[in-house]
């Protein structure tokens, strides 16, 4: 088929021209002071010239500061200074003053966004902020020797090598103030480089290895050219599987379990130590790597298992012609296996030897905010393993911050977005000795949309469906005092007509039913709670019985069996039925408010409106389902104690009303995504298969 202009388009693109050509038709020029050299201040000035040409503005970029906008940067040599910004008047119109070029980057991205907005050339209002946490990452599992593996995993192969994919992540990642990103994998360097001493470790021939080889350049120079950060974290101690091949005395390959012995052979340091350095080495915009203390690490003490990272990690980094940041995950063990425990010789011992490792910069030490579960409690009550004495923040240290991991294993299909969540946990948790924040997920990734059902996806990748999760989590570890309009003129622009504080209310209200769910009942590892199921282990339904049983993970709640056993009821505490009760009230909220919201948008044709507002109400009938089961459970294990048959009666009854919310749910999640979906520890995963089990919950109300 031709793809030629017919007459009468050619006509109009000469009209067009002659116009564009035209000198009455000329663009003023916009004049920016620019002295510094720097990808990430080319790229926020490549974004002001495209909101300038909607205002018919050409920007031109001088030495001289007698501009419109003067670009200052002071160029501040230590790494982790903030990266706020000033944005204020000058003599000749306005001045952009940071530390470093990511605060002027994003001060620009600022004065674009108010003359995106509707703002005056001459009326963009002053703005000064100083970021909050340095460290604003993104956790990031590739799903090339992923730690975990299935169909939920794999099927995103294609679209992680796809630079158009990573192009489009890393404009979400800078509008949101992210400023690194992590990229995890069981064993990255194999993927990377070849080492010179065992060539034959390597999967890949010479084409192939430069074809990746080629990816990571381009991604890690996008990232770079945005003010992004980059990392690779591994696990241990793990090769490829032609290094099994090839070289022997390992027992593993690609396909082999991430826990097992440690293989301590002088090979595989050898080895270890030679990629860490050619790495570094070959891939000049890669900030630095991140270890893991834990996984293929059985068998091994404490000791053992920090000086294994000595001699091949941390020998590694320091060989490479320049110096590389380091990520030091806190180990998993305390104990010589791999399932997770904590001790104080082991946090002394990890000190130790973050502190005399003699790394050039601060080294990131990280710990998992709640185990698996980050969206739960913003109060922290365990890590992986256990609890944390004291012991790493006292006395303070100078050569090492701590980040918090805040997983999600908990939603995948609901959007999620409560930004007042975020704020809580940051107020609790920015001791001098935080530092940031990872979000992300181990069993997720979000690049290829498998969720959606075909017909009713207008977006080209999955993050696209979360996109105000990562508005709200960006922007607040930037800026906690970030208002709620930010967010709310965020689904103004998106949804004409729409009310965007009223819709970002209803956002809050059905969105903390998961945080609820996470905080009342106590989970450990990934697949100990899927909230948006309402599931445990093998994406099973959590059963009536168990919801009883199981103690708190937050201490502000009190857990059934406390509540009905052993009489605890404490006043400065909430009740399991004080707790159905707010569900209860804030779930009918949200509903109402989306009634709202689709009465004023005068976008009825919009499809993402349409879905976004569906899963707020999947989200309240899964408050709802949460509270009748809560109460239903309250009066079970109150029949049980006393026998009294009103209970059992009560108990039914909130069972029963239970199932229809669970109903409801289900209605809603298979509205508009795929009813059926590849859940890493259900691989056909679904609501509607769970209610039989909802049912079941009837049946053991009825049992005498």
């Amino acid at each position: 088929m031709s793809h030629r202009p017919t007459l009468r388009n050619r006509f109009a693109l000469l009209v067009l021209a002659a116009w564009v050509a035209s000198p009455s038709q000329a663009a003023d020029p916009f004049t920016v002071a620019n002295q510094y050299s720097a990808p990430e201040i080319d790229y926020g000035l490549e974004r002001l010239e495209r909101s300038l040409k909607n205002r018919k503005l050409e920007l031109t970029v001088s030495h001289d500061r007698a501009a419109d906008l003067t670009l200052t940067c002071e160029q501040n040599p230590d790494p982790d200074c903030h990266d706020g910004y000033s944005l204020h008047h000058s003599d000749s119109g306005y001045e952009i003053r940071a530390q470093n070029g990511r605060g002027i980057l994003y001060g620009i991205l600022e004065f674009a966004d108010q003359l995106d907005h509707g703002a005056a050339v001459d009326g963009i209002q002053p703005k000064s902020v100083q970021s909050h946490f340095p460290f604003r990452a993104i956790k990031f599992n590739l799903p090339w020797y992923s730690y975990r593996s299935g169909q939920n995993l794999s099927l995103h192969l294609d679209t992680c090598r796809d630079l158009d994919f990573w192009r489009a992540f890393l404009d979400m990642m800078v509008e949101n103030k992210f400023n690194t990103l992590s990229l995890w994998n069981m064993h990255p360097f194999a993927y990377m480089v070849r080492s010179p001493s065992f060539p034959d470790a390597s999967p890949f021939d010479e084409d192939e290895l430069a074809e990746w080889q080629s990816f990571w350049k381009s991604l890690f120079s996008m990232a770079r050219r945005r003010g992004i950060n980059t990392y690779v974290v591994n696990w241990n101690i793990f090769v490829s599987a032609e290094f099994a091949e090839a070289y022997g005395g390992v027992d593993q390959a690609e396909s082999s379990q991430f826990f097992g012995d440690g293989e301590t052979s002088e090979e595989i340091e050898q080895y270890t130590r030679e990629l860490v350095t050619q790495t570094i080495d070959e891939y000049d915009d890669l900030t630095g790597l991140g270890l893991t203390l834990g996984e293929r690490m059985g068998g091994m003490t404490s000791a053992e298992r920090r000086d294994w990272i000595d001699r091949t990690i941390i020998a590694g980094l320091k060989a490479a012609k320049r110096p590389a940041r380091l990520i030091y995950r806190a180990p998993l063990s305390a104990d010589k296996r791999s399932g997770g425990s904590t001790s104080v010789t082991t946090e002394k011992i990890t000190r130790d030897a973050i502190e005399t490792m003699g790394m050039d910069d601060t080294v990131w030490i990280e710990f998992k905010f709640n185990w698996s579960h980050g969206h739960s409690s913003p109060r922290l009550s365990i890590v992986h393993g256990g609890m944390l004495t004291d012991t790493y923040w006292d006395p303070p240290s100078d050569r090492f911050k701590a980040i918090w991991t805040m997983r999600n294993e908990d939603f995948f299909v609901l959007r999620w977005a409560q930004p007042d969540f975020i704020r809580e946990f940051i107020r609790l948790n920015s001791q001098p000795y935080a530092a940031g924040c990872f979000v992300g997920s181990e069993c997720y990734i979000p690049a290829k949309d498998y969720i959606t059902q075909d017909q009713h996806r207008n977006w080209d990748y999955a993050f696209e469906r979360q996109w105000l999760f990562y508005k709200v989590w960006g922007n607040l570890l930037f800026d906690p005092q970030t208002p709620d309009r930010l967010f709310a003129q965020a689904l103004e622009d998106r949804f004409a007509g729409i009310d965007g504080t009223q819709l970002l209310d209803a956002w809050k209200l059905a969105s903390s039913s998961a945080n609820r769910l996470a905080s009342f009942y106590r989970a450990t590892w990934d697949a100990t709670l899927y909230s948006e199921g309402f599931a445990k282990n093998n994406g099973k339904l959590i059963s009536v019985d168990e919801l009883i049983k199981q103690p708190v993970l937050d201490r502000t709640y009190i857990s059934i069996d406390d509540f009905v056993n052993h009489d605890i009821d404490d006043p400065d505490r909430v009740n399991p039925l004080q707790l159905a009760d707010q569900l209860e009230v804030d779930c009918l909220e949200a509903l109402r408010l989306v009634a709202v919201a689709r009465h004023q948008s005068s976008d009825a044709a919009s499809a993402t409106l349409s879905i976004e507002l569906n899963d707020i109400e999947a989200w309240a009938w899964h408050g709802r389902y949460f509270a009748e089961k809560l109460r239903g459970a309250v009066a079970l294990a109150r029949h049980r104690r006393t026998k009294n048959g009103s209970d059992q009666e009560a108990a039914i009854e909130r069972l029963t009303a239970a199932k229809a919310c669970w109903e409801k749910l289900t209605e809603h999640v298979e509205r508009y995504n795929q009813p059926v979906i590849p859940y890493q520890f259900d691989p056909e995963y679904s609501w509607r298969k769970q209610m039989p089990l909802v049912e079941r919950d009837i049946a053991i109300a009825h049992s005498p």
